[in-house]
């Protein structure tokens, strides 16, 4: 039994020395993909980051987070012109629209498998809109989308 403990220390031993022995070779050359797919995953976050710093291009490809922060912008510039908003503030209605998104897809999903239907339709998020939102909200946003969905049809 004395044998196989000093077999552990030794096996952990190479495969602790690895790690600082390919750091400098993964990063010149991408022959040793799997090693460095192996190496990062315990690591974490801080590899993701050692290796995104030195790629800043390859960092941007790989991290392409969707926002509503482009559109938000543009209808606050037809509301307001002249009024800007923060980074936190956009932050908050970005994570407004992602949470009206989430319960209005989950409420026409729950309708389309009441109804037995594979697709949510128009009908089934005019539904979820009334039934998600409150009074006259519902009622504007319900014309609103109406007005869209005739000039998507028209065109």
């Amino acid at each position: 039994m004395a044998p196989k403990a000093e077999k552990k220390p030794a096996a952990k031993k190479p495969a602790e020395e690895e790690p600082a022995a390919e750091k400098p070779a993964a990063e010149k050359a991408p022959a040793g993909k799997k090693p460095k797919a192996e190496k990062r995953l315990p690591a974490g976050k801080t590899a993701a980051k050692e290796g995104g710093e030195g790629k800043k291009g390859k960092k941007k490809a790989k991290k392409s987070v969707e926002t509503y922060k482009i559109y938000i912008f543009k209808v606050l510039k037809q509301v307001h012109p002249d009024i800007g908003i923060s980074s936190k503030a956009m932050s908050i209605m970005n994570s407004f629209i992602n949470d009206i998104f989430e319960k209005l897809a989950g409420e026409s999903a729950k309708l389309a498998r009441y109804n037995k239907k594979p697709t949510i339709t128009s009908r089934e998020i005019q539904t979820s809109v009334r039934l998600v939102l409150p009074g006259e909200l519902a009622k504007h946003a319900v014309s609103e989308g109406t007005k869209a969905v005739t000039k998507f049809t028209s065109s």
